[in-house]
């Protein structure tokens, strides 16, 4: 197995994601810089946290243009694994592979807090080792994380079990408490919380070690 983390200019979680995959799980990663033109063998894909391009225009708005993730488009398409942490969530909705936007937060602030979910893992493969309706602390980082959609779009996620990440405690003004969404065949995953933040004691728990661990399993 190798785990293809997607390197964007002003990307600054890409060893975040290395760290707690590698020296937390035991699974083997490569980087992929943005202007190459595929994704080589990997099994599954991920986008991180960052400024990808600084964030100009908004985020992920130039990110979408990379040559990589063209091959990204097509890896996902065929039901190759696709998890976007953060800014790699504002990318997924820029691509269009996820619905909606993420805008500023309701307070204009950053936020830098421990968030209380709720998990509604449906048929998305990322969330298979959590059960339903059970409720974990991921790290937030974000200062547009309000997650957008018109209220039909919403309904339809819902109806679908899209909604897979809810904020117990809404901190930015997301539309139905969305943290994470799924796309519907799901096997792409947004969600602005850090998962890699919460794969060792150390650092922030353990509640996000088996939304990367189960990856092993999926694949397999």
């Amino acid at each position: 197995m190798s785990i293809g983390i997607v390197v964007f200019p002003g990307s600054n979680c890409d060893r975040d994601v290395r760290w707690a995959l590698e020296g937390c799980l035991g699974l083997p990663t490569r980087f992929l810089w943005h202007g190459q033109a595929d994704l080589g063998d990997v099994d599954a894909v991920v986008i991180p946290g960052g400024f990808s391009y600084g964030d100009y225009l908004r985020c992920g708005a130039i990110a979408r243009f990379a040559p990589l993730l063209a091959a990204v488009r097509e890896f996902a398409a065929a039901g190759g694994p696709v998890l976007g942490i953060c800014n790699g969530f504002q990318v997924l909705t820029e691509m269009g592979l996820l619905p909606g936007a993420l805008t500023r937060n309701a307070r204009l602030h950053f936020i830098c807090d421990p968030a209380p979910l709720l998990v509604h893992p449906g048929n998305c493969g990322w969330l298979g080792a959590y059960g339903e309706g059970e409720r974990i602390v991921l790290p937030i980082a974000h200062g547009e994380g309000r997650y957008q959609c018109e209220p039909d779009q919403l309904a339809a996620l819902e109806a679908n079990g899209q909604v897979v990440l809810r904020y117990a405690n809404n901190p930015n003004g997301s539309v139905g408490d969305v943290a994470g969404i799924t796309n519907s065949q799901g096997n792409v995953l947004g969600l602005m919380p850090h998962p890699e933040r919460a794969a060792d004691p150390s650092t922030g728990g353990l509640d996000g070690q088996r939304l990367l661990t189960s990856l092993r399993a999926w694949v397999s």
